[in-house]
């Protein structure tokens, strides 16, 4: 396999039917999910649970890339798509998230980073990092709407298949795209202050669409996520 002529494929269509895919495959299985049927010893329901919640990683992966314009390279649509993911992940706002992204990337492990926290330990940081990215309108908009949707669909398969692998996949995005490669700061001794899986694409596709190869996203940002394998 030619890695390098892969890597230089262009983003143009494929990132954009890729981030439309994402969001057509969260779509459906949650819609499949909430009309389901539960039953707790049914050891699908538990696979269900991790495939929702890897498909809700998806998107905040593809709102993540549009960030750095790897959708696609028509603004418009990158934008689009990038603001529609965030909704789509707690409704979270593009714009918001877009300014504290790129303040991360400039002063990575620094008290200006916004993911950062001097501290190293996994649950203050969390926490910190939590109260940073929650706003008062994303708790209100999601009360609002799952109080109407509870009108809709059982409130048991909306708590199990939409309110939780969303929470999970926040502790993943963050375990595995902020916790484990910044933990040690400067201490990785290069000008990313940023570590990195060691290469295993299976394990870093699962655990976080391939941005456990963290180093490598911060020393080529401008490659989409379903081509940092490549970087590796």
């Amino acid at each position: 396999m030619n890695t390098k002529k892969l890597l230089h494929l262009p983003i143009d269509p494929l990132g954009s039917v890729i981030g439309v895919l994402i969001v057509v495959f969260w779509t459906f299985s949650l819609y499949i999910l909430l009309n389901w049927d539960l039953n707790y010893k049914n050891p699908l329901v538990y696979l269900a649970i991790l495939i929702q919640t890897h498909l809700y990683t998806g998107l905040f992966i593809t709102a993540h890339d549009a960030m750095h314009g790897t959708v696609s390279r028509n603004k418009l649509i990158n934008n689009i798509i990038g603001r529609v993911t965030s909704l789509l992940f707690a409704f979270n706002f593009y714009d918001q998230l877009l300014v504290k992204h790129h303040e991360h990337h400039r002063y990575v492990a620094t008290d200006k980073d916004p993911d950062y926290h001097h501290s190293g330990k996994l649950a203050i940081w969390y926490w910190n990092f939590i109260k940073r990215y929650t706003t008062i309108k994303q708790l209100v908009l999601m009360t609002i709407s799952l109080q109407i949707l509870r009108f809709i669909f059982p409130l048991e398969n909306l708590l199990l298949f939409w309110i939780l692998p969303g929470l999970i996949s926040t502790f993943q995005l963050f375990y595995f795209g902020t916790y484990i490669p910044h933990k040690d700061g400067h201490e990785h001794g290069n000008e990313h202050n940023a570590g990195t899986l060691n290469k295993n694409h299976l394990w870093a596709f699962v655990t976080c669409y391939f941005f456990g190869y963290h180093f490598e996203h911060h020393d080529r940002p401008n490659v989409p996520w379903w081509k940092l394998w490549l970087t590796k």
